[in-house]
């Protein structure tokens, strides 16, 4: 790509960068004409949506490496390293074309028979093990043997036995909760709230209800009109419902790339793809006359409908081309929003006008120059590949390939990106407790999210953006769930957050992301009103020892002196009530006067303490800043390679104390500093300082963010676990709040994102016993 971008003349470059969204068709055309004259584009293209048979392939199916996996299975198998034997027989699976032989027989069935048969080894190890009281590796073994049976009976008869096996584990009475996050039920579903779309003057169009909406209530649910996932979870994770694969993954039948938890995902992802056998290949003759009855069932879902209408997304690429595996992620969103918008229109010739399709807002006219030549390049290569893979009636001109660009805009700044929970079932969460026990606590230490899709929600992209959101987003496989977090007045803006929020970054560093990443400059109550977080996260202390006052370096200061309010009033974005207050405010650390219009004022200079103006020397103490922190960098070096030696936390220590000698109290810094103090001491079995370091870390914590953040409830999990490893009794408060934070955040769902809180509130309960 870029050796093409490149070959772009300097000239039709400066045109791209002055370009607008009217100039887009002619533009188009001709870089289209321009790519079209040059050998190296028709080399792409043949690379990325060519023949697989014909090349060396990335997605296609290889019968020969299938069948060196299947003899590199069989040897494993036979040594008795049945874990290796199941990696080899399931990317075997992954690579076998389904018409396949091998001594006669359908290498695909034979596969899945190979496979099959290690169920019975894990079951038997699995109960061998916990006769002799092994009892995470009884779990391990039964876990996969439930995973790999075919029948639902099988399942429930093995998940019932890993009960009794937790109740018996250390004298364990309660029974466990198994939480899926594919076939759960959903305990709770959207009030009748009725949802519009309003304008304003700083904002444009955004979401807000008719009536009054009272806290943590579910307001909306969607599933995404395209989803993509993410390239570094393509081997970990399902490629349809985004849930951790199982042992016995399910591969695509006509290509290499995508791997799924079932058949029900598969048959979602690619459409339910009927293969007729010839004589010479049917299963059912060359194999056993149980095998081909066997061979689907081992591969269906329990709750696999046949009935249920498919949404092939993975279908258009399906044919071991390479591109859906080269393009980025959002090209390849793109491609599957075209093709899905073209089935709903039942035509396969035009490319659809994407502003009238998808009511999207785009962002192209705001790209940096770079970009939008980005744009242009791979909105040309997804068309040519399409036309391949998808309709060889597809027109390729400047006005598709404009409307590909203005589609790949409106995913740059209206696609989300969908955050997965580590799952956990019930021996999980007793492991994650007996870290803490014995000291090695940093599995536990923080919340485990990543990113795994990025989808198009189209209802759910009209909501706008805030720094002090008012509703919070989450998933649970692929459907978004938007829950308000305070109670919202009828007619209030109902906003969201994009990424960062006030008393996770300052300011500056908030507007700046938001302006990189969709191009515009936020407007929110956060950004446009003085608050007390902004002022003290990055903050100086004043060298007076009694004054709390706060101390600005030159890049913050200018950042807050451009914020035209004081929050002195309701601001017209308040939600209309009073918002949630941290527990201290401005003039705590800054002095607010009034002038001669009694209109409120704060005087913010560089280098000056905003409450007394004593002047600080602010180079000197940045050089105290990066001494602390060099140690404290050695620090979490130590953690992650579990060594900590007593110099190096004696010198974190020191560190510290160096931190709150210029630091303002509330810095963030500190609150990270005390953060890795109590993962440190827990990882060397010392509870106690543990305790209290996150203590203080929480106290931090609660003057940016707020009291009852869902940042300060996971902070909670951490500290309540600790003081329940210690039999101290407040952990039962604390648990209690904990409970009462999530279940603002996520409501029911919350005992299914987060299993290890009921364990929590189970042992709660049994400490006021």
């Amino acid at each position: 790509m870029e050796k093409l971008k490149c070959m772009v003349p300097e000239s039709m470059k400066r045109k791209v960068a002055a370009s607008s969204t009217d100039d887009l068709p002619s533009l188009s055309s001709s870089l289209l004409h321009l790519f079209l004259s040059l050998p190296q584009f028709h080399q792409l293209i043949s690379e990325l949506a060519g023949d697989p048979k014909n090349q060396t392939g990335l997605c296609g199916k290889n019968k020969d490496a299938a069948l060196d996996l299947k003899h590199k299975g069989n040897q494993c198998y036979s040594t008795g390293d049945h874990s290796q034997a199941l990696r080899c027989y399931s990317q075997a699976l992954r690579l076998a074309p389904i018409d396949a032989h091998d001594i006669g027989k359908n290498l695909v069935a034979t596969l899945y028979l190979n496979r099959a048969s290690l169920f019975h080894v894990w079951y038997r190890r699995g109960k061998v093990n916990a006769t002799l009281g092994n009892y995470e590796d009884a779990v391990h073994d039964l876990t996969i043997a439930k995973n790999m049976e075919p029948s639902l009976g099988g399942k429930k008869q093995i998940e019932s036995e890993l009960d009794i096996l937790a109740q018996h584990h250390e004298n364990k009475s309660a029974k466990p909760v198994h939480h899926s996050q594919k076939s759960v039920g959903i305990p709770d579903v959207p009030q009748q709230i009725n949802l519009h779309c309003v304008r304003t003057p700083d904002k444009g169009r955004g979401m807000a209800s008719q009536s009054d909406i009272s806290q943590a209530s579910l307001i909306h649910t969607e599933e995404p009109y395209a989803m993509v996932i993410l390239k570094h979870c393509r081997e970990t994770h399902c490629h349809y419902c985004l849930n951790e694969l199982p042992a016995d993954t399910i591969p695509c039948i006509s290509c290499s790339l995508p791997l799924y938890c079932s058949q029900h995902c598969q048959v979602r992802a690619g459409g339910k793809i009927r293969i007729s056998y010839s004589s010479e290949t049917n299963i059912c003759k060359k194999n056993s006359d149980s095998i081909g009855e066997y061979v689907p069932d081992i591969t269906v879902d329990s709750n696999f409908d046949p009935k249920l209408e498919c949404i092939p997304e993975h279908k258009h690429e399906c044919q071991g081309v390479h591109w859906p595996a080269i393009l980025p992620s959002d090209v390849v969103l793109a491609g599957r929003v075209v093709v899905k918008s073209m089935e709903q229109k039942g035509q396969y010739t035009e490319v659809p006008n994407f502003l009238e399709t998808l009511g999207l807002c785009e962002s192209y006219s705001k790209m940096p120059p770079d970009s939008k030549l980005e744009l242009h390049l791979y909105s040309i290569v997804v068309l040519f590949c399409l036309q391949d893979s998808y309709s060889s009636e597809l027109s390729i001109n400047g006005e598709s390939t404009s409307r590909i660009v203005i589609l790949l805009s409106q995913i740059r700044v209206n696609s989300m990106a969908i955050v997965c929970m580590k799952s956990s079932d019930f021996s999980d969460q007793q492991d994650w407790f007996q870290k803490f026990s014995s000291g090695q606590a940093e599995a536990a230490s923080s919340v485990e999210q990543f990113r795994v899709g990025q989808a198009l929600y189209k209802a759910a992209s009209l909501f706008n953006h805030s720094c002090e959101p008012n509703i919070h987003a989450y998933f649970i496989s692929r459907t978004l769930f938007l829950r308000t977090t305070e109670f919202v007045a009828g007619g209030c803006p109902l906003e969201l957050s994009y990424g960062p929020q006030v008393g996770q970054w300052d300011c500056k560093d908030r507007l700046r992301f938001l302006q990189e990443e969709y191009f515009f400059r936020c407007q929110c109550r956060g950004c446009s009103e003085v608050n007390a977080s902004d002022l003290v996260i990055s903050a100086f202390c004043c060298v007076n020892p009694v004054c709390s006052g706060v101390v600005l370096d030159n890049l913050v200061a200018n950042r807050e002196k451009q914020k035209p309010k004081i929050p002195e009033t309701a601001s017209v974005e308040s939600h209309l009530q009073v918002p949630e207050l941290n527990d201290f405010d401005i003039k705590k650390v800054a002095h607010i006067s009034l002038d001669e219009t009694c209109s409120s004022l704060l005087r913010i200079d560089s280098g000056y303490c905003l409450k007394c103006g004593s002047y600080c020397n602010l180079a000197s103490r940045s050089e105290v800043v990066n001494k602390a922190l060099m140690h404290l960098r050695r620090l979490q070096d130590s953690m992650a390679s579990k060594d900590i030696c007593s110099k190096i936390l004696s010198d974190a220590l020191r560190s510290l104390g160096l931190l709150r000698s210029v630091l303002h109290a509330y810095n963030k810094t500190i609150a990270e500093t005390e953060d890795n103090l109590a993962k440190a001491f827990c990882l060397n079995g010392d509870l106690l300082p543990a305790r209290d370091h996150c203590k203080a870390s929480i106290e931090i914590l609660e003057k940016l963010y707020g009291p009852n953040h869902i940042v300060i409830g996971h902070e909670l999990v951490k500290l309540s676990s600790i003081q329940l490893s210690l039999g101290d009794r407040s952990a039962v408060d604390n648990i209690n709040r904990l409970s009462m934070i999530f279940s603002k955040y996520y409501g029911p769902h919350a005992a299914i994102l987060f299993p290890y809180l009921l364990f929590l509130e189970r042992e709660s309960s049994n400490m006021i016993r």
